[in-house]
């Protein structure tokens, strides 16, 4: 039995997992190729500043990071996590007590990074990464307090940091990474959430 083009639906779904699998071997290989990039330079002459690195994946990046050379300013909440970023990294990453939701400590982290910046020197790269859950409840539950508190941090702190940073990175011609979420396109999580990441994808879309 033959379609009307002459073939027969055995011969389509050959085609169309042949066109799948290439579409897959494609895929593999770009992803492939991305991660065996080597960015260019010296990467030590490099420097990031990067916010929420207590724990989680401002630690990691920042321990990712001392692994490939560069000098990394890890933004902490807490002495307790300062101390643990010092513990596990090298010499070349100097933690920076900053409360993103504070622009009188936000400024402090900014003159402490600076004066830690070779003359003529900018940011290579700031990373938003301070972020909360917030509240979780039902939308009746919730109060406007439980959505300040997950603004602040995740949509306002993320704000006031670019906007506080932004002369190291014009100076650098840097780049800007903001961690946002998933729940930033689809609503499928606490309401303060998923709000502050709606607006940091709005910020995001018109920083760009």
């Amino acid at each position: 039995m033959y379609n009307n083009r002459g073939r027969s639906p055995h011969t389509v779904m050959l085609e169309i997992l042949f066109i799948g699998l290439v579409l897959i071997i494609l895929y593999i290989t770009y992803k492939w190729y991305r991660y065996c990039q080597l960015l260019p330079g010296n990467n030590g002459d490099k420097y990031v500043f990067i916010t929420g690195c207590d724990t989680g994946f401002g630690f990691m990046l920042t321990k990712r990071l001392d692994s490939l050379g560069f000098k990394v300013f890890p933004g902490c909440l807490t002495e307790r996590g300062m101390d643990n970023v010092k513990n596990q990294t090298s010499n070349n990453i100097i933690p920076v007590q900053i409360d993103v939701t504070k622009q009188a400590s936000i400024d402090q982290a900014f003159t402490f990074v600076k004066s830690k910046l070779p003359p003529n020197k900018g940011l290579w790269g700031l990373v938003n990464n301070a972020g909360i859950a917030g509240a979780v409840g039902p939308v009746d539950w919730l109060s406007r307090e439980d959505y300040d508190v997950c603004l602040a941090v995740n949509l306002f702190g993320m704000i006031d940091v670019t906007k506080t940073f932004l002369p190291l990175i014009r100076d650098y011609r840097g780049r800007i990474v903001n961690i946002t979420s998933m729940m930033g396109r689809i609503a499928a999580a606490p309401c303060p959430y998923v709000v502050s990441k709606f607006g940091a994808e709005g910020y995001c879309d018109v920083l760009r």
